[in-house]
């Protein structure tokens, strides 16, 4: 699974591959990103005790450079990852960075968690624009990016029942348990709050089935 560029972006161009014709980047940028690759990727599949080791294999090697616009940038990348499977924890690791961070970096925090209001959507990578305007994740093409726009548009209020599906099939088809279990949650309570129980039963026989348990 390959994080898209703009989460994984320490500065323009880092932790990008280098093109032959250029010198390679310094070790610290590809230890940081085959780390928190493989940090984001265990979190999906919900792997905690492995998402957390590369984590801090991640930060560690980006501390390195004394640079706390960096080491935000990785923190970051944490919590995209899980807003994506609608766990808010308000980011406190970039949060206590923040005071560091560039405007685009806050910008992107904000519409993470949903604060929406006054939001200048310039500063947003580009695919997250319209998600900020209408709230639609359909469009986003990229599966992560998509499941982030999903979880920033349910903290913001902002989320269709649509949008929920999408979240699911994303989940689904790239075999991510964590934000799987999490979306069908919610759209079980949904049918159980319209009085669906057939729904709710079928929905909640999927997650026995997604967690091991069918």
């Amino acid at each position: 699974m390959k994080i898209p560029a703009f989460l994984v972006a320490l500065s323009a161009g880092a932790l990008l591959a280098a093109c032959a014709s250029k010198p390679l980047p310094p070790d610290w940028q590809a230890d940081a990103k085959g780390a928190l690759d493989a940090s984001t990727d265990d979190y999906l599949k919900g792997h905690t005790a492995a998402a957390a080791a590369e984590f801090r294999s991640a930060r560690t090697a980006t501390t390195a450079t004394g640079r706390a616009d960096y080491v935000a940038q990785v923190e970051l990348v944490r919590c995209a990852a899980r807003v994506a499977s609608l766990d808010f924890d308000d980011c406190p690791g970039y949060a206590a960075l923040a005071g560091e961070a560039t405007p685009a970096q806050r910008a992107y925090a904000d519409y993470l968690y949903g604060r929406w209001q006054g939001l200048d959507a310039a500063l947003l990578p580009e695919q997250h624009r319209p998600v900020l305007a209408g709230g639609q994740v359909a469009a986003v093409a990229d599966p992560l990016a998509r499941l982030v726009a999903a979880g920033a548009a349910f903290r913001a209020g902002r989320i269709t029942p649509d949008g929920i599906a999408q979240a699911i099939d994303t989940a689904s088809h790239q075999g991510w348990r964590r934000p799987l279990l999490a979306w069908l949650g919610v759209q079980a309570q949904r049918a159980e709050a319209a009085g669906d129980a057939q729904e709710a039963q079928r929905i909640r026989r999927r997650m026995a089935l997604a967690s091991g348990q069918g």
